[in-house]
């Protein structure tokens, strides 16, 4: 063993450096994949990705900056989040003339279900004050940390956990109300 992190010996040229990174960190990247994609084959997609793209970056690293594991989970966590937005803008590719289009199949469902989920969330989102609003957008839509935020906002750390979270609960509750609201209309 060297001094040097594991992303300095990659970046280094070293090969055993590779394999170090996969043993500490292929968990934790594996449990973030899962967590933001849900489904096993698009995490294990996913997860290549990474590792290719914190390989790629291993020149980067500084270690007066931030941590290896910090550096490590931000590459991944901006991954993770273009590859959302990227599938979240596909079209769907499933033929419109086929016998079984007459009943919605359950992805279609789904996926109609999370749209609405969306809509709705939008709409409590453009009820928010536009500072509250900012705030949640970069954390939710743009993946940015609550440091990140509070050093492009230049507010203090807990004013922007505090927004994030009473955000948050506003979302949750307008989203319970209006669930509601369909669930009275239905009896």
């Amino acid at each position: 063993m060297t001094d040097q992190s594991i992303l300095e010996r990659i970046s280094g040229g070293d090969k055993a450096a590779v394999k170090d990174c996969l043993d500490a960190y292929g968990a934790l990247v594996w449990s973030l994949a899962r967590r933001f994609l849900g489904n096993v084959a698009d995490a294990e997609d996913a997860v290549q990705d990474i590792f290719i793209a914190i390989w790629s970056a291993a020149g980067q690293y500084d270690a007066s900056i931030a941590s290896e594991i910090t550096f490590i989970s931000t590459i991944a966590r901006r991954r993770l989040i273009d590859r959302l937005r990227k599938t979240g803008r596909r079209p769907a590719t499933e033929s419109l003339d086929s016998e079984d289009s007459a009943q919605p199949q359950p992805a279609v469902a789904s996926r109609l279900e999370e749209s609405a989920e969306v809509a709705k969330v939008a709409r409590v989102l453009e009820s928010m004050p536009p500072d509250n609003r900012e705030i949640l957008a970069m954390s939710l839509y743009e993946g940015y940390s609550h440091s990140e935020i509070a050093g492009h906002m230049e507010l203090p750390l807990g004013t922007v956990k505090t927004r994030v979270r009473r955000g948050l609960m506003q979302i949750r509750e307008q989203l319970q109300l209006t669930d509601e609201l369909a669930q009275d209309e239905l009896r």
